[in-house]
């Protein structure tokens, strides 16, 4: 025990930043506050959103931005969907768009989800976690799910932990074409669902249309197409889901693969 110390510290992480002007472009973007902006005789930024601060220095000379390992912080919230939402907003005015692609980018955020990143400029990784986050959260999928549930499960941890769009599609293409003619119709949308989000996300809008094709036809109570229109929503340019058409012949030939 430490004697006549007062248990009120804090600690701010310091990142490295590759590039000045760019990372006080995308963080005032997305409404952070420069407190201290230095370049000599070192690099030295402070900035400040809400409670909390990172600083950056000088990053070291085998820092490689594309390999998105400068650096890190997690930031706790009671909430993590408002973060998200004031961050692709601010994207939107800025940009005209949300930054879901390349570097800088934020993570997608699915309704119920208890965590998001912001990856900047110089690869450090800005992760929101929501304090009441499970602490039995499955990152390897939950083994008791079997058939095309599985293959949504994996695909969600792929997406949303790993950030593998590319692995989390074959992960969800395969699981259609094995488990597709027998799986629960609502586990069909989902994993449609996800399909148009990656597609869009990997900038492949096309690829998207036959998805949404099937999708809508796909008979949905008012609860399920809830759940799946939340997942559309996460997809910057998804539309709500047409009222499906009855049909009288399975669907599940049709275009998907």
């Amino acid at each position: 025990m430490i004697e006549n110390v007062m248990p009120n510290e804090t600690t701010i992480p310091l990142m490295p930043c590759a590039s000045v002007p760019e990372t006080l472009e995308f963080y005032r973007c997305l409404g952070f506050e420069v407190v201290h902006e230095q370049t000599r005789p070192y690099v030295y930024l402070a900035l400040s959103y809400r409670g909390f601060q990172v600083h950056f220095g000088k990053a070291p000379a085998h820092l490689d931005p594309a390999r998105e390992d400068g650096g890190g912080c997690l930031v706790l919230v009671d909430e993590v969907a408002p973060y998200h939402a004031a961050f692709t907003a601010a994207m939107r005015a800025t940009h005209g768009k949300v930054l879901g692609s390349g570097r800088p980018r934020i993570t997608r955020y699915r309704a119920g989800a208890s965590r998001f990143t912001l990856i900047d400029p110089s690869g450090n990784s800005l992760i929101f976690i929501q304090r009441d986050e499970p602490a039995t959260l499955e990152y390897g999928g939950s083994k008791s799910l079997r058939g095309l549930a599985r293959a949504v499960d994996n695909a969600r941890v792929l997406i949303e932990f790993k950030n593998d769009d590319h692995l989390a599609h074959r992960v969800l293409t395969t699981g259609l074409a094995r488990h597709g003619e027998n799986a629960d119709d609502l586990d069909t949308a989902k994993a449609l669902a996800m399909l148009i989000e990656i597609a869009t996300t990997l900038g492949r809008p096309e690829e998207a249309a036959p998805w949404r094709e099937r999708l809508a036809r796909i008979p949905l109570d008012p609860d399920q197409r809830y759940q799946v229109e939340a997942m559309l929503r996460s997809t910057e340019h998804a539309a709500p889901l047409d009222r499906p058409e009855p049909v009288q012949e399975p669907v599940e030939e049709e275009a998907g693969s």
